[in-house]
């Protein structure tokens, strides 16, 4: 991964609550995993996605980024959380809203 993309990652992850690399946009999600993360996070705020489907490179460095193999990938104040999988999870549990609230 070239600096810059590691800069513009580490950018992304901190000016934005709620951050999803995602397939496809929060509007118009090209995934079954993704739309089901947005759709979650969505319920307690705002969702800042980024389209990995139109950047390879962003595709490939994510996952060197989080060393998360699996795309969406959720970040929520500047922390990595996981896929959808643990979206739900944490939705289940309750524990989704109150780390979104901060």
């Amino acid at each position: 991964m070239t600096p810059e993309l590691k800069s513009r990652i580490e950018q992304e992850i901190q000016e934005h609550p709620v951050v999803i690399f995602m397939k496809g946009n929060p509007l118009f999600p090209r995934c079954g995993f993704s739309a089901a993360a947005v759709q979650m996070l969505q319920a307690y705020g705002p969702v800042h996605g980024i389209d990995v489907l139109s950047e390879p490179e962003l595709r490939d460095g994510i996952k060197e980024f989080t060393r998360w193999p699996t795309i969406p990938q959720v970040f929520i104040r500047g922390r990595f959380v996981g896929g959808s999988d643990i979206i739900r999870e944490l939705e289940e549990r309750g524990e989704l809203k109150a780390m979104v609230a901060g």
